[in-house]
C-alpha cells in the first residue's frame, strides 16, 4: 500500500505562482512513475505532468508547457509541482499519482492500477 499526501493549492490571481507538494509513505519501492492531474466540475480528468522516479524524466501536457515544472525528492519521497504564470484556465482540483508505467507517459487514466492523493484545490481569478 501506498499513501499520497497533496498539498499547497490555494488562491491567487493570474500570473501568481503556486508550489503543489505530494508526500509518498509506505510501500514506495511499488512504483515508478508519479503524476499531477486535475480535474473540474463536469470536466474530464486530465493528465498535467509525469515523473519517471528512477531517471527523472519528464513529459507536461502542451497547456502548462513552459509554465509548470514538476520535480522530486526522493531522499523525501516527495514529488513537486511549481506552477508559475498561472491563467484562470488552470482552476481545478489537483490530484498526485503513483503507478507503475515503464514508459511513464501522459495518460489519462494511468495505464496501471494508481495510488491517489486526496487532491488540493488551486482558484486562479482573474
Amino acid at each position: 500500500q501506498v499513501q499520497l499526501a497533496d498539498a499547497g493549492g490555494g488562491s491567487v490571481q493570474a500570473g501568481g505562482s503556486l508550489r503543489l507538494s505530494c508526500a509518498a509513505s509506505g510501500y514506495t519501492s511499488s512504483y515508478n512513475c508519479m503524476g499531477w492531474f486535475r480535474q473540474g466540475p463536469g470536466k474530464e480528468r486530465e493528465a498535467v505532468a509525469t515523473i519517471f522516479t528512477t531517471s527523472g524524466r519528464t513529459t507536461y501536457a502542451d497547456s502548462v508547457k513552459g509554465r509548470f515544472t514538476i520535480s522530486q525528492d526522493n531522499a523525501k519521497n516527495t514529488m513537486y509541482l511549481q506552477m508559475n504564470s498561472l491563467k484562470p484556465e488552470d482552476t481545478d482540483m489537483y490530484y498526485c499519482a503513483a503507478y507503475l508505467d515503464y514508459g511513464c507517459i501522459l495518460t489519462t487514466p494511468p495505464r496501471s492500477r494508481a495510488y491517489w492523493g486526496q487532491g488540493t484545490q488551486v482558484t486562479v481569478s482573474a
